[in-house]
């Protein structure tokens, strides 16, 4: 129990030195003070809020490195080791994930340290004396919004989760919200979060003194999303129509706030330049990273890149960087561009294999040591146009489903859609509008831990294995295919989760 308890009380005793944009980063320390006494002016309250920011940042919660629980799951990436201290992620990549696998306990207990800490934000709020109430709602907006997210992920993971809106401060209460609640109950609570962030007085888009906080934007896109997954997973509650729908109406709205015009307007490089991160206006949504600073600096070049190469970061690579799978590097078209920028071979005789070039800092600012500048980014608006091609297609749009995907391969400068359908491999390939959309978002998307929920949408539990083991072993690397099944729609909830309680914590299918 006490360990468990540790996930619901940790914001008690932590509060965020650190989050979003950068003049947070300089705040005192509120840890001083108090939990009981702590929000007792606004500022109490943004430094909560900073708190819950903190959270996402973790590398076992949603930063940049935690694409094991994501990429890794997919046909994207993965890892040749399964040996030493690489044995438990190389489970994600293996399908041979167990109950005990400490990572996964590390990722269930980030997530829901997200839940506590904005938990903490919610339930107290009202408490706290405002001369401008619209503070009031922007702070209670990003907690929501954050809540809701760390839900999202959650659920889609793990199915059937424990609901916690509560603060939760003694262990009865904990063993009273140690259940697991339905997918419906749990994606409701999300759609309530995300619909107080659209209502509230969040502005569109964050200024660059914001960038890294939630928008309206953000929380406009985020709820289509979920309503799109709803509808794809058949989410008891409406019709998947009805859902679809609701998704069209919001993704719409997000799109409708957009600064630009069509998505050519901005180079796709563009997205990925340290130098335009604060000021690009596809991106809506990212965790910021400092450049040059040991502590707050992204790693995600420096990790990236492969022995012998040096197109990511100065600092000399020391391993084979992160291994992407052949079956995606054949799946770009000819001519794209997107596969120069986003994968390199490198030809050292001890990697030989293609690595992620699209996060790069070459910057004198980042230095031989690799302290890079690049954000995680969460959400852009390539994203959004091509969840409204998504949705589109499910709602039988198929004029308004094409525009969307035309836009994204008019950027790329490859042929639209109706004369790549010409082309016999495109057609053969991606024999539907469903198929070629999906092919696009792999490609446009690639490594921003996108493709697994989208392969989740896109398949029935049947489909997904049938589409895994139809693909070529030697394109994937020693991860077996072939251990691929039904049960592993879903992660095993952890060993000592379970334990605390294995008729309400009940095990997924195939794990016991």
């Amino acid at each position: 129990m006490k360990k468990y308890i540790i996930i619901f009380l940790t914001f008690i005793s932590t509060v965020a030195l650190f989050s979003c944009g950068e003049e947070f980063l300089d705040l005192s320390d509120p840890n001083a003070v108090p939990a009981g006494e702590f929000l007792q002016a606004p500022a109490d309250v943004e430094a909560a809020v900073n708190g819950i920011y903190q959270a996402i940042r973790s590398n076992s919660a949603l930063g940049e490195s935690s694409s094991v629980y994501i990429d890794e799951r997919s046909d994207d990436m993965g890892r040749n080791d399964n040996q030493s201290s690489a044995g438990e992620p190389f489970q994600f990549t293996d399908f041979s994930i167990i109950p005990s696998n400490t990572y996964l306990k590390s990722h269930w207990s980030a997530l829901y340290t997200i839940v506590s800490r904005a938990n903490y934000v919610i339930n107290n709020i009202e408490s706290v004396t405002y001369t401008d109430e619209s503070l009031r709602s922007i702070h209670l907006a990003q907690a929501t919004y954050l809540r809701a997210l760390a839900y999202y992920h959650l659920v889609r993971k793990w199915g059937a989760v424990p609901l916690v809106i509560q603060e939760v401060k003694t262990p009865d209460e904990l063993e009273e919200v140690t259940y697991r609640e339905t997918e419906a109950n749990v994606y409701a609570q999300i759609i309530a979060d995300l619909e107080l962030a659209t209502a509230s007085s969040l502005p569109d888009h964050q200024p660059i003194s914001g960038k890294g906080k939630v928008s309206k934007v953000a929380a406009l896109a985020l709820l289509g999303e979920v309503y799109l997954t709803m509808g794809s997973d058949e989410i008891p509650g409406k019709s998947p129509s009805e859902y679809f729908a609701l998704a069209k109406q919001n993704l719409e709205a997000a799109y409708g706030k957009r600064t630009f015009g069509d998505l050519k307007e901005i180079s796709f490089e563009s997205v990925f330049d340290v130098d335009q991160k604060s000021t690009n206006p596809e991106l809506i949504f990212q965790i910021v990273y400092r450049q040059g600073d040991q502590n707050l600096s992204s790693s995600v070049a420096r990790n990236n890149q492969a022995l012998g190469e040096t197109i990511n970061s100065q600092r000399p690579a020391t391993g084979s960087g992160t291994r992407v799978n052949l079956d995606l590097v054949n799946e770009f078209e000819d001519n794209d561009p997107r596969k120069n920028f986003s994968v390199n071979y490198a030809e050292d005789s001890r990697v030989q294999e293609y690595f992620i070039s699209k996060y790069r800092d070459l910057s004198d600012a980042a230095g031989v040591n690799g302290f890079g500048g690049n954000d995680h980014i969460m959400m852009r608006y390539a994203d959004v146009i091509l969840l409204l091609a998504e949705v589109n297609e499910r709602l039988g749009n198929t004029g308004e489903a094409v525009a969307m995907l035309n836009q994204v391969r008019e950027r790329a400068g490859l042929p639209l859609y109706e004369q790549a359908k010409q082309n016999a491999d495109y057609a053969t390939n991606y024999p539907t509008l469903k198929l070629a959309i999906l092919h696009e978002r792999r490609v446009e998307l690639a490594f921003e831990q996108k493709r697994w929920y989208d392969l989740l949408r896109a398949f029935t539990n049947a489909e997904l294995v049938q589409f895994f083991k139809s693909k070529e072993q030697s394109e994937y690397g020693i991860a077996n295919l072939q251990n691929f099944s039904e049960k592993d729609r879903y992660y095993p909830i952890p060993f000592d989760e379970y334990q605390l309680d294995p008729e309400r914590m009940y095990q997924n299918p195939g794990y016991n």
